[in-house]
């Protein structure tokens, strides 16, 4: 559509409009184009929201179960790019939480495109104000509360439990598998009160029954939807910051989504994108199915109540 304007907004997921003031939308997008740039052969998931928006245009609207349209539903926009800088963690942190709030503000399910796990620190340092009894469900190969010092993509859930942001002892991390970088990652985390569900434990127990028991444990209680990408086996999302073998296939992770109904998700964190390393975009195309499975439980009211209040 010609509009008489030189200019053209910025490309958005599924060429929503973008806005920073977008009304009474329902669900936004923010990108969080944030990494610490501290690995040694493996950097460029700042490059992430990018190109999540960019293979998210291969997506059709309609979901063809449902008949429902969830960009028309939600009314979604994008509220475009934090304007952080990748490897200042300090003032990156700042611009995060503080972008965060914005969109919390609104009244909106905040729908998070990163930039490596780092980015969940300041995004719970926002939603703790507004959700005093946040929990955590955290989708990884990792945990991510790992016990080292500092602030990185290995210790967000550390600091969170240390900063009393999230109730642990209602939060889990599921997906975790095999090697670590430090001994002990598994214990120090149930130490700390989460619970973890490893990979196997996931598949020898059933994906529907193991979040039947999650949702059972969690109750009412607003939930901040953390997705790291490697909980996809590498075959199916080559471009993630630590693919590890023994993940689950793009079929058991969008069937993982789909029993994430009842849940009361306050916000949605799809993070560890690399493009350097993923394969024709297919990693980042697979994420944003991952955006889009959600915002079409979101407009069918499956997630609880986005942009409410607690109580």
């Amino acid at each position: 559509m010609t509009t008489g304007s030189p200019f053209r907004a910025p490309m958005t997921f599924m060429g929503v409009p973008y806005a920073t003031d977008p009304g009474d939308a329902r669900a936004v997008v923010l990108g969080i184009p944030f990494d610490c740039g501290n690995h040694p052969h493996r950097v460029g998931s700042r490059l992430g929201p990018h190109s999540i928006r960019e293979q998210s245009q291969l997506l059709r609207p309609w979901d063809g179960d449902s008949g429902i349209n969830p960009l028309e539903a939600l009314g979604l926009c994008d509220l475009g790019d934090a304007d952080v800088t990748s490897g200042d963690i300090n003032a990156s942190y700042a611009t995060i939480e503080a972008a965060m709030g914005i969109a919390l503000s609104l009244g909106a399910l905040p729908v998070a495109f990163g930039g490596d796990g780092a980015i969940a620190l300041p995004q719970m340092r926002s939603l703790a104000r507004h959700h005093p009894d946040l929990c955590v469900l955290h989708i990884d190969a990792h945990t991510d509360a790992y016990p080292i010092e500092g602030f990185n993509n290995a210790t967000p859930f550390a600091r969170a439990f240390q900063e009393g942001l999230i109730d642990p002892g209602r939060s889990f991390h599921v997906g975790t598998r095999r090697s670590t970088m430090v001994p002990g990652v598994y214990e120090y985390g149930r130490q700390m009160g989460y619970g973890i569900v490893t990979m196997d434990q996931l598949m020898q127990d059933g994906i529907g029954a193991t979040m039947a028991r999650i949702a059972g444990v969690v109750g009412d209680r607003p939930v901040y939807l953390c997705f790291d990408m490697d909980f996809f086996d590498p075959s199916a999302a080559p471009g993630v910051c630590t693919p590890a073998w023994g993940g689950a296939s793009a079929r058991e992770g969008l069937e993982l989504i789909r029993h994430l109904g009842g849940l009361n998700i306050v916000s949605i964190d799809i993070n560890t994108i690399s493009p350097p390393h993923d394969t024709g975009g297919m990693s980042a195309l697979l994420a944003a199915t991952v955006a889009y499975e959600l915002l079409v439980m979101a407009a069918k009211g499956d997630l609880g109540r986005p942009g409410g209040t607690d109580g």
